[in-house]
């Protein structure tokens, strides 16, 4: 049981991590391993400063927060602080995944799982080289603080990856193919889905023609529209960028319009998949936040530090990559919201513009990029022929701005996001989007 002292503020959280590496580079396995690691963070809080820590020595974590102690110094009026009257206290106990946890299936199903998907890609003949990543974390979280919060919670989550070089003679086309899921009995390809897969780039590899570089109109897919909610906006409602720059907050204000009225971007832990987090490492509530309402900005992601600072409501969004570091502000599902809009209609009124299929990476603050794997001319509302684009980039605001089609059907993707931000990466995280139409796009 940990002893808190009064007239300081601090918490302690606790993972025990479970992992598991798999990878086939062609037909050799290269890589196989499993490890588990339980690690606790520790911070005090005096009204003046952070005092850490960072152990592996989890049976002497009273010792290591009563050396913090000793670094401290006490304060009678710590509760009236801000800052700690931000922190919530909460006591819950969340467990999914105690009876269908990663842990207790064989690694042997795991390699088995992986060797399959890997044998029907490499069986297409212009397949010439291909890196196959399994790779699962089960997480069971504890978080207490010296306010009274008890808190316990499991994270899971898989994730195959097929990384594929094609070629036809001189042709080439790099793709890949990606799934994750929350327990191991859906992390499944079927046979036609991987069919379906080898077909359209096959037949990318053969006939997709450069673009003609300039600006069109632009359909994404809830892929890309997810990766660019994430790279476009998501990192820019991350409120830490705004502490100390008074330019920023009075640019940043609530109440200004920032994108089309036909869109809402949120930012939630509470969905399931990749980026689910009940609680942050702060132990605070995960909430749906509005960053964006009918083109409005309406909300951004917060600490408690930076609730504090600029004077909103917490939004569970401090997060660590692991107990190595300290909580930041991080994403964890960020989503576009469903419009109204069927795919046929986004397509109709397009004279001439592109749709993005499937992305490679996107990246982006003031100015985003999106590098797409498969991408289709428009002509006359109808997908025409495959087209090989390098990327797809705008400003962010104009581009928000541009957004005059949001399809029905949100989904949140499948594939298992990381992202980095400072030194923490990978930290897991989801994204989402219907069918995205944009006015004007540059397209590379």
């Amino acid at each position: 049981m940990i002893q808190f002292r009064k007239n300081y503020y601090a918490d302690v959280r606790i993972e025990d991590r479970f992992e598991t590496q798999i990878a086939f580079l062609n037909e050799n396995l290269n890589q196989c391993k499993q490890t588990s690691v339980k690690k606790a963070f520790l911070r005090v809080f005096d009204g003046e400063m952070w005092y850490y820590a960072s152990t592996c020595d989890v049976a002497n974590v009273q010792k290591e927060l009563d050396a913090l102690y000793a670094s401290a110094h006490e304060n009678k009026q710590i509760g009236a602080h801000p800052l700690v009257k931000k922190f919530q206290v909460n006591r819950d106990s969340v467990k999914l995944y105690e009876k269908n946890s990663l842990r207790d299936v064989p690694l042997k199903a795991k390699i088995d799982r992986l060797d399959g998907i890997r044998k029907r890609i490499a069986a297409d003949p212009y397949v010439k080289f291909l890196q196959a990543v399994y790779s699962d974390r089960h997480s069971v979280w504890q978080f207490y603080s010296s306010l009274g919060a008890d808190i316990s919670y499991d994270v899971q989550y898989c994730k195959a990856i097929a990384a594929v070089n094609m070629a036809d003679g001189e042709k080439t086309h790099s793709t890949h193919i990606v799934k994750a899921a929350v327990t191991f009995d859906e992390l499944t390809f079927s046979d036609q889905a991987i069919a379906d897969f080898l077909k359209e780039n096959d037949d990318f590899l053969l006939h997709a023609e450069a673009v003609e570089p300039g600006e069109y109109p632009v359909i994404l897919s809830p892929e890309a529209g997810g990766i660019f909610a994430h790279e476009s906006f998501g990192h820019k409602s991350e409120a830490d960028f705004m502490l100390g720059d008074e330019t920023m907050k009075k640019e940043w204000q609530l109440g200004k319009t920032v994108g089309s009225p036909l869109l809402s971007i949120y930012d939630t832990g509470l969905q399931p998949g990749t980026g689910y987090v009940p609680y942050d490492d702060e132990g605070t509530r995960a909430t749906k936040t509005y960053l964006i309402k009918n083109g409005v900005l309406t909300g951004r992601l917060h600490s408690a530090e930076t609730a504090a600072e600029l004077g909103e409501a917490t939004t569970g969004n401090a997060r660590a990559v692991d107990c190595t570091f300290e909580p930041i502000v991080r994403m964890t599902n960020t989503v576009i919201e469903s419009g109204t809009s069927t795919f046929d209609e986004l397509l109709a009124p397009i004279k001439h513009g592109y749709f993005i299929k499937t992305v490679q990476h996107g990246s982006g603050m003031s100015t985003f990029t999106i590098a797409p794997l498969l991408a289709y001319e428009i002509v006359d509302g109808k997908l025409t022929k495959p087209v090989k684009i390098s990327v797809v980039t705008g400003n962010v605001f104009e581009t928000l701005g541009l957004i005059d089609g949001v399809g029905k059907n949100a989904v949140v993707e499948p594939t298992g996001g990381n992202c980095g931000k400072m030194e923490q990466f990978p930290l897991n995280v989801g994204f989402g989007a219907p069918y995205v139409r944009v006015a004007k796009m540059r397209v590379q």
